[in-house]
C-alpha cells in the first residue's frame, strides 16, 4: 500500500492487507504466460523482502535485523478474479505470475528498509509507474512488525511490499499486459526485472 492520490479521498487503513502465494513465483527472463482464462492481467512494481532468519513477535525497531536483503517483484495481477471476493488472493495467485529477481540485494548494501529508492514499471519501453520507496503506506519495518504478531516469518520467506499508482486497470481505458509486450520492472540500487508476455 502506498500513499493515495490527493484526489482520492480514500482514508488510509491502520493495518495492511496481506494474502499467500505459492506456484505463482516466475523467473527473470521467463515468459508470463497470460491465462486462458482472462485477459485482464495487470503489472505492479513492488519491492521484494527476503527475511534473513527467524522472526516472531519483533519490535518495529528492530524488525529490520530480521531482513536479508531485497529484489524487484512484478505482482502480476488477474483484476477480474481479484474482485470475485472481498479479499484479493485468488487474483494473484495464478500460476507463474509473480516475477522474481533477477539480484537479491543484501540489506547492508541499500539504505535502512530501502526508503529513498525510485521504483518504476516499464511496459513496451513506456514508464508506466515512477515512485519512491519513502511514500509506501506501511514500510519494511512496520511491515515485519505486524506480520510477525500473527505467523512466524522463516528465513527464505519473501514479503512484497505494495504497489504504487500507475497501475493499469486504473487508466482510461484500462491498459492490461498481452502476448507480444515486454514489462519491466527496476529499482534504484537493486536492478531491472524483465519479462516476455505470451500467449
Amino acid at each position: 500500500m502506498w500513499t493515495m492520490p490527493k484526489k482520492a479521498a480514500t482514508r488510509l487503513p491502520t493495518t495492511r492487507l496481506s494474502f499467500c502465494a505459492a506456484t505463482l513465483l516466475l523467473a527473470h527472463g521467463a515468459p508470463l504466460q497470460v491465462s486462458p482464462t482472462s485477459d485482464k492481467l495487470d503489472y505492479e512494481a513492488e519491492l521484494a523482502v527476503v527475511i534473513g532468519r527467524r522472526t516472531r513477535f519483533v519490535s518495529e525497531a528492530d524488525a529490520l535485523k530480521s531482513v536479508f536483503g531485497y529484489a524487484c517483484f512484478n505482482d502480476g495481477s488477474y483484476r477480474d478474479y481479484q474482485r470475485k471476493a472481498s479479499q484479493w488472493t485468488i487474483g494473484k495467485n495464478f500460476d507463474a505470475s509473480g516475477g522474481f529477481g533477477p539480484h537479491l540485494v543484501t540489506a547492508d548494501e541499500l539504505p535502512p528498509g530501502c526508503v529513498g529508492l525510485r521504483i518504476q514499471s516499464i511496459l513496451n519501453g513506456k514508464v508506466m509507474q515512477d515512485a519512491d520507496t519513502k511514500d509506501m503506506v506501511f514500510g519494511v519495518a512496520r511491515t515485519i512488525a505486524l506480520l510477525s504478531e500473527c505467523m512466524t516469518l522463516e528465513p527464505g520467506d519473501v514479503l512484497v511490499m505494495g504497489t504504487p499508482g500507475g497501475v493499469g486497470y486504473a487508466r482510461t481505458p484500462p491498459v492490461w499486459m498481452k502476448a507480444g509486450d515486454t514489462i519491466d520492472i527496476s529499482i534504484q540500487g537493486i536492478g531491472v526485472l524483465s519479462n516476455p508476455v505470451t500467449a
